[in-house]
């Protein structure tokens, strides 16, 4: 499946499951705009209809990623600022449907990730980066703050010191302090980053999709309460995914000494 909006592109690998949205803005950096956001929200919708008709779970995992050489996404366009940009309408942002999509999303960061767009990646469940990309929040010098939460992301992932830093002086970092900071899970040679991230991706496609989708509710609720509703939490989730198919063949094949072959059932 290969589906063009007016700034996305959308394909879906069916033999791994794993869908493709590509910001397809890269004369303007792929920076967010009205349109652009919507169209990622089309684009995830469009995917996660491919599970309405499979038979278990067809999509597996998301990648998201930006057009052209230079930016996975710049930030928001400066003159289109508004509550909207940050999520702030009634209707859900593309930041909150990345967050609670079923399926991991994955952010491949070429080049620069910033205002907006580290915000959009920080909403993905993993970050990849090339070696020569750049982060950062410049918001600070527009008189603003990252209104889509991006302080709160970075206070969770790097602590309250390293999300003021960024904030307050709107500096750009490189992509090894981003790594070192926990901003991304892995930092790769420019000349390995298509190969690494691919075999990420499919890792991660070939896991038991039912599990990997408790996982990622699991790890949203952890920083929503307390350890003993989490834990209780956990305790749902999986009493649930023992009476899959999935554990079944996952017991089956562990006792085989064989891969298991997971369908989302």
């Amino acid at each position: 499946m290969d589906e063009s909006l007016e700034t996305v592109l959308v394909a879906f690998d069916d033999e791994r499951g794993v869908g493709t949205i590509t910001m397809n803005r890269p004369d303007a950096l792929n920076a967010l705009n009205g349109q652009l956001r919507d169209d990622i929200i089309a684009g995830l919708e469009s995917l996660e209809e491919r599970n309405a008709n499979a038979d278990g779970v067809a999509l597996r995992a998301v990648v998201l990623e930006g057009a052209g050489e230079k930016a996975f996404c710049a930030g928001a366009d400066i003159g289109g600022f508004s509550s909207e940009s940050a999520g702030g309408s009634s209707a859900r942002s593309h930041y909150d449907v990345i967050r609670d999509f079923p399926a991991p999303v994955i952010a491949k960061i070429d080049g620069y990730c910033l205002g907006g767009g580290l915000e959009t990646a920080l909403a993905c469940d993993f970050r990849l980066a090339s070696e020569d990309s750049t982060f950062g929040f410049p918001e600070v010098n527009l008189g603003i703050l990252p209104g889509a939460g991006g302080v709160q992301y970075v206070e969770k992932l790097a602590g309250p010191s390293v999300a003021k830093e960024l904030a307050m002086f709107g500096n750009h970092i490189s992509a090894e302090r981003a790594g070192d900071e926990g901003l991304v899970n892995h930092v790769y040679a420019d000349n390995e980053f298509e190969d690494e991230v691919d075999d990420f991706v499919t890792e991660l496609a070939g896991q038991a999709p039912l599990a990997v989708q408790a996982i990622k509710k699991s790890a949203a609720m952890a920083v929503q309460t307390g350890l003993e509703e989490g834990i209780e939490y956990d305790r749902q989730l999986f009493a649930e995914l023992l009476e899959t198919e999935d554990h079944a063949e996952g017991a089956a094949a562990f006792g085989e000494d064989r891969e298991p072959e997971f369908e989302g059932k």
